[in-house]
């Protein structure tokens, strides 16, 4: 779901050391990527709530803002961001605490700048790389879905029932598939179970507007190794965030 080659790519520095902020986005520019910057936290949340960026370099410590606050506030506007962490400093604590927040990678000061560039391209792979397939018979559903997942980097495949999504399935390999339970003609349960045998590497999302009513074909998704199960009218920031942990747990076990 479009190019995602380094040209393309939109990166955002956050750091109150101007010098090392002057540094790092000339050599980014010059390796052909898009660099927006920012002096402190606040700034950043600004820029952030302005434009989603592909990847974010942040530095731990920051006055009014640290890393790890500004990333949490960051996370909450947009959920999907990649974020890396610099510091040049052994505040172990802080980073301990951005890995456990979901930060990609930290960065030690003085910044290898190559080692920059491979991370910016390692996480462009990875990220554009998510196959996911919509499975809901609520057209606007699928387009609010797909229109918030593309602009996270996802490639999204839409199907309106479940015969169609079992065909998608065997045409391509989707790394989540989200499925409304209610569906025109098989169930979700039938549609998950029947992907499965296609591709047993897809992890599932099931999702409903009829907890009390659904309750029974959800019990059996998730006893089938469905990973969650959300309700409608859908969090849109807890729908990324699944699918950041699925993509981060299939990665880990590859």
């Amino acid at each position: 779901m479009g190019d995602h080659t380094r040209t393309s790519a939109s990166i955002l520095i956050v750091d109150d050391n101007l010098s090392l902020v002057k540094t790092m986005s000339f050599v980014l520019k010059r390796k052909g990527y898009a660099v927006a910057t920012a002096a402190d936290g606040p700034e950043a949340i600004d820029k952030v709530r302005n434009a989603p960026f592909d990847v974010i370099f942040m530095d731990v410590q920051m006055p009014v803002l640290n890393g790890v606050e500004t990333y949490r506030e960051i996370k909450a506007v947009r959920p999907g961001s990649i974020v890396v962490m610099m510091t040049a400093y052994a505040v172990e604590d802080l980073v301990q605490e951005a890995l456990a927040e979901g930060a990609y990678d930290i960065l030690y000061k003085p910044i290898d700048f190559e080692k920059v560039v491979a991370l910016i391209e390692q996480a462009q792979t990875e990220h554009a790389g998510a196959l996911i397939l919509v499975v809901d018979d609520d057209h606007g559903t699928c387009e609010t879905l797909k229109s918030v997942l593309v602009k996270s980097h996802y490639n999204v495949g839409i199907a309106h029932a479940g015969e169609e999504a079992v065909a998608m399935a065997e045409h391509d390999s989707y790394d989540v598939l989200l499925i409304d339970m209610k569906l025109p003609t098989i169930n979700g349960l039938e549609t998950y179970l029947a992907i499965k045998k296609v591709n047993p590497e897809a992890i599932a999302v099931v999702m409903t507007a009829y907890r009390e009513e659904m309750a029974e074909l959800i019990d059996k998704a998730m006893d089938n190794a469905a990973y969650a199960c959300i309700y409608k009218p859908l969090d849109m920031g807890r729908v990324l965030r699944l699918i950041e942990e699925i993509t981060k747990r299939k990665r880990g076990a590859t």
